[in-house]
């Protein structure tokens, strides 16, 4: 495939206006002209940004979002509110999506592998042949690979397409997949059923292995469920938490055990016989036992209110007992059908599609999204026996590994190009509309997937209009514009089942594998590797480990010292005669025995930016083992390599329990507010309030943050943050502006962390204010303190005199002129929020308390002749847990005030007196006082 080059400037600009017609139509058909800026859209106002509900996927699940658009352009995502999956916040995928459609390496045009660029009518003239054939033998030799389908109007097309052609063969592959959770509902109750959760109800939870607070599909919703829960003190409950590797949700969690995933089924064996179950005594460690009866006891002592999950990578029995101990509990869980299937089809695997390929019976294979020689199992070398298809087809946003595999490559529309619907996972559906017509000569799934059938081509939004006519009723336009406006369709939520008494299932005997077990993970910033050409998101340090820029293999202290090995060191990995070379990192938390990597890297056509960073994990999966690799070897390699960790440039000096405090529920009522200052002898002129009736300030809930990273990206989309690369990286010159510390008050074995996030702190008394030479860090009379970047002239006296490490400078052009890889395109630079200033080398920048957002309200309210009425910085918008909080103090009855008097309120190092206007809440937990931390 011929190397891709960026449009030119011009170029850009023509493919920009035409958006500018769908942004003015709204939730109208996109007209097809082109208007020229002298003859503006009517209902489109020059620099005012725009909404427009609609929704993007993850694993093929809706997330409903608000895309914002300026002039045509889209600049940012937000959550929607009405929309069940997202509630109004984002998650780091949503965020980093609008950098996605601006990609310079996206696909451009149709190519084919031979004779590179074509065009669509070449392909549909050498597709006519190998149809014909297939067509004769009613759809025989006839290969459709999707990705999961929760797309309505995507259901009936392919359902339409199987009917017209029955001997064809429709294959379904999800990198990130839940089969095991299928097939242990298909044991349990005779049928495949999905389980929702509901964390809101339910006040005792053991997580063995799952990870609800972790990235995913219903990342959004179970994390603001929880936290929304716990925020009820008489609701707090217990969280247990039994994993092989610290994650998220094992951070949140008032008990935890590191467990070897080969005794977490003994763990769910233990609490179902406390609960009667009489299955065979499991063997477990004494410390892992008890926690386990713990666990047991404080869940049956809470029955309706207690509730168990288990993770991906346990069996299907695990799963099947699992629904039987909820049965028990009576636990709080919605049971409906799959909402990602087709009624009376049941779709075939990629292991089958080998079989076919071996056989030489695949006269057409379509891949149609996703990227299957990537992420399929290593053991069913899907690269090389793809060759053997006669005629073979890839659609998808780049020329990735799988377009490198087939003879044909189509380019997709990205979600924000066009038209279609999808489905949340509790079956609420969402139009997906677009914000500009498609950056290149690119077609959606909808309108390339009747190029495979007799059917006549029709645009994606006439299709998406045809799914829903008879669900609109007799006034369709109004009840069509409503689901626009709304970004839901109403009446779509999938109907709670009662499945019956779930059957008990006898667990295998998994007696632990010799050697070391390594657990592949989906990556928390690259999910299964289809963001690894996002540079937002390989920049973004990982929740648990800080790592940028790569994976590694994590190990725990105890293990890597028997083994020899230190951080950094490249081992290469061997299981089942595959390798992979990888280097190690030492983590806390880590089971004995155990190694966790994450999936998504290592990837070799992913594009300038994902390109040959990291170790690619597929590679030592099978079809047996796609998720859990037995006896893994690790033989030293003699390299070694710098794991890039952010939070290494930006420690803070003290003690953790000083710094980040964390309260245990049952001292909360004798805890008191801690000022936000010690008022002590200062050199500082002493602060002479709000002269202009606002006080800014922002209060934030470590007890609710779940270190998402969530605001992390929302905070470098709305503010212009530059990437600036590994290498800047390694010399601790990262730019965001917001971070997120994780604090450790445990020990190795046993952490006891949070998370805390750190924007500027907007002091009163602002240490890098008296030492810049040019008053170019100022305050004004709101409380903000301002970087006047037309002044700076790059002393970073500021920075050094910061005692909270959030100032940035900007060593190089960054977003002008040196800029990282690719990321200087027109393209890109069309991403840019426009009403926050693009910043030059040389010049030091921080967290403003989005000043744009103020500035804007200020400016509607005097339009209106109003009062200012509530702002909401990007980092606050984005929060799923809602754990930032941002308001005026002059205010009477702002909700920030109240919680600055919150027994939980302290100010970050408030002994320096620098008076932060950004303050906390401590961290809650609820320990079980059965059970007996270690720490060592």
């Amino acid at each position: 495939m011929p190397p891709l080059t960026p449009p030119s400037r011009r170029e850009a600009l023509r493919l920009l206006g035409a958006g500018v017609t769908l942004a003015a139509g709204g939730c109208s058909k996109p007209v097809e002209t082109i208007v020229p800026y002298v003859r503006f859209p009517e209902q489109l106002l020059p620099g005012v940004p725009v909404r427009y509900a609609t929704a993007l996927s993850l694993s093929g699940w809706a997330r409903g979002v608000h895309a914002i658009a300026v002039d045509g352009r889209p600049i940012k995502i937000e959550g929607n509110p009405l929309h069940p999956a997202s509630l109004g916040a984002t998650d780091v995928f949503a965020e980093a999506a609008i950098l996605d459609l601006y990609d310079p390496d996206r696909s451009r045009t149709v190519t084919e592998r031979v004779n590179g660029i074509a065009s669509w009518d070449m392909f549909e003239r050498a597709l006519s042949g190998p149809l014909a054939t297939v067509r004769a033998a009613r759809g025989r030799g006839l290969h459709l690979v999707t990705g999961r389908v929760t797309s309505p109007t995507l259901a009936r097309q392919i359902d339409a397409l199987l009917r017209d052609l029955p001997e064809a063969a429709w294959h379904v592959h999800e990198a990130v997949e839940e089969e095991n959770a299928a097939r242990g509902a298909e044991l349990a109750f005779g049928r495949r059923l999905r389980a929702l959760p509901r964390l809101d109800r339910a006040e005792t939870i053991l997580c063995v292995g799952a990870d609800p607070l972790g990235p995913g599909p219903d990342q959004i919703r179970l994390s603001n469920a929880l936290i929304g829960r716990r925020r009820d003190r008489a609701r707090f409950g217990r969280l247990y938490v039994a994993e092989a590797a610290l994650t998220l949700t094992g951070v949140k969690a008032d008990a935890r055990r590191a467990v070897h995933p080969f005794d977490q089924p003994a763990v769910l064996a233990t609490v179902a016989n406390v609960l009667g179950a009489g299955l065979p005594g499991p063997e477990l460690p004494e410390a892992v036992r008890q926690f386990a009866r713990a666990a047991a006891d404080d869940l049956k002592a809470r029955e309706g209110r207690a509730l168990v999950l288990a993770g991906p990578a346990l069996a299907p029995e695990c799963h099947a007992l699992v629904h039987w101990i909820n049965a028990r509990l009576r636990a709080p869980v919605d049971v409906i059908v799959p909402p990602d299937g087709i009624a009376g089809r049941k779709p075939s695997t990629l292991a089958e599609l080998a079989h076919a390929l071996d056989r030489g019976t695949v006269t057409c294979l379509a891949i149609l999204g996703g990227d299957p020689v990537a992420t399929a199992p290593a053991d069913l070398e899907l690269a090389k026996r793809i060759g053997r298809a006669r005629f073979s087809v890839h659609a998808g946003l780049h020329g990735d590994e799988t377009a490198g595999a087939t003879h044909w490559h189509l380019p997709l529309t990205h979600e924000l190009e066009s038209w279609s619907d999808l489905r949340a996972t509790d079956g609420t559906a969402s139009l997906v509309q677009p914000l500009l017509r498609p950056l290149y000569d690119g077609r959606s799934l909808h309108e390339i997937l009747p190029l495979f059938s007799s059917r006549t081509a029709t645009a994606g939004y006439a299709l998406v209009r045809e799914t829903w006519k008879a669900h609109g009723g007799t006034d369709f336009e109004g009840w069509w514009r409503r689901c626009l406006h709304d970004g839901i369709v109403e009446g779509t939520l999938a109907p709670v089942l009662d499945p019956g008494e779930p059957r008990l299932i006898a667990l295998p005997d998994l007696g632990r594998a010799a050697g070391l077990t390594v657990e592949l993970r989906p990556d928390p910033c690259l999910w299964d590797g289809r963001f690894a050409n996002n540079a937002w998101l390989q920049e973004c340090p990982k929740p648990i480990s800080k790592q940028v820029w790569g994976n590694a293999l994590a190990l725990s202290r105890a293990e890597a010292g028997r083994r020899g090995l230190k951080a950094g060191d490249v081992v290469r990995a061997s299981a089942g005669g595959r390798s992979i070379d990888v280097p190690v990192a030492i983590e806390s938390g880590v089971a004995e025995g155990v190694g966790v990597l994450t999936l998504g890297y290592g990837r070799e056509r992913a594009g300038a930016i994902g390109n040959g960073v990291g170790a690619d994990g597929y590679k030592v999966a099978t079809q047996v083992a796609s998720r859990l690799l037995t006896n893994v070897e690790l033989t030293k390699t003699g390299r070694s390599e710098m794991i890039l960790r952010t939070q290494n440039y930006v420690e803070i000096e003290g003690e953790t329990k000083k710094l980040f405090r964390q309260i245990d529920l049952a001292a909360l009522s004798k805890a008191e507010p801690k000022g936000i200052g010690a008022d002590q002898p200062s050199l500082l002129a002493p602060w002479s309030g709000d002269k202009d009736g606002h006080a800014w300030a922002m209060v934030i809930d470590t007890d609710a943050c779940i270190g998402c990273n969530a605001c992390v990206v929302a905070c470098q989309s709305e503010n212009n943050v530059p990437v600036v690369g590994p290498e800047e990286i390694a010399r601790g010159r990262m730019m965001h502006w917001l971070r997120i510390d994780i604090y450790d008050a445990g020990g190795p074995e046993a952490p006891r962390a949070g998370f805390q996030p750190v924007p500027c702190m907007h002091c009163e008394h602002a240490p890098c204010e008296p030492v810049c030479p040019v008053a170019a860090s100022v305050h004004d009379d709101e409380g903000l303190n301002l970087q006047v970047y037309n002044r700076c002239v790059g002393t970073r006296f500021c920075e050094a005199n910061c005692p909270y490490k959030v100032r940035r400078f900007n060593f190089f052009g960054y977003a002008d002129g040196q800029p990282y890889a690719n990321l200087g395109a027109e393209s890109v630079k069309a991403q840019r929020n426009p009403n926050v200033t693009v910043r030059a080398r040389g010049v030091m920048e921080k967290c403003t308390y989005c000043i744009q957002r103020i500035a804007a309200e200020r400016q509607a309210a005097e339009r209106d002749g109003r009062e200012m009425g509530a702002v909401a910085t990007a980092c606050q918008s984005a929060c799923p847990t809602r754990a930032i909080h941002f308001g005026d103090l002059a205010k009477p009855g702002n909700a920030i005030a109240e919680l600055r008097q919150d027994p939980r309120h302290y100010a970050l190092m408030e002994e320096l007196n620098t008076r932060p206007r950004t303050t906390y809440l401590a961290n809650l937990r609820a320990p079980n006082p059965d059970l007996k931390e270690d720490h060592a």
